[in-house]
C-alpha cells in the first residue's frame, strides 16, 4: 500500500488499482474549481482527475466496476456517475433526485 499525501483536505477513501490509486479527498474545504477524486501513480505523479458533472459539486463516493475498465462515483449534488478508469473522463451520469 502506497503513502498518498492528501492534496487540499484530508483523504476519505482509497482504491489501489494497476495503475496506481484512487484517491477521494474530503470535500469540505476543499478548492472550488477542483475536483476531489484522482489517480496517482507509484511516484505520487497524478495521473489524472476525475471530471465532474458539475463545476460547483464534489465527489462523494467511489467504487470499482466489475468490468475492471471503469468504476462509479457519486457527487454531493445526486449525480451519479459512470467514469473510465484509464482517464478518468465522465461516460455518462444521471441526476439522483
Amino acid at each position: 500500500m502506497m503513502d498518498v499525501a492528501a492534496l487540499y483536505t484530508r483523504i476519505e477513501k482509497v482504491i489501489e488499482v494497476n495503475a496506481g490509486t484512487i484517491v477521494l479527498e474530503s470535500p469540505s474545504g476543499f478548492p472550488r474549481n477542483e475536483t476531489n477524486l484522482y489517480l496517482v501513480d507509484r511516484r505520487g505523479e497524478i495521473i489524472w482527475k476525475a471530471e465532474k458533472p458539475d463545476p460547483y459539486t464534489y465527489f462523494s463516493r467511489v467504487k470499482l466496476n466489475e468490468d475492471g475498465d471503469t468504476f462509479s462515483a457519486y457527487t454531493l449534488g445526486g449525480h451519479a456517475c459512470e467514469l473510465e478508469l484509464r482517464t478518468g473522463k465522465l461516460i455518462s451520469f444521471t441526476k439522483l433526485q
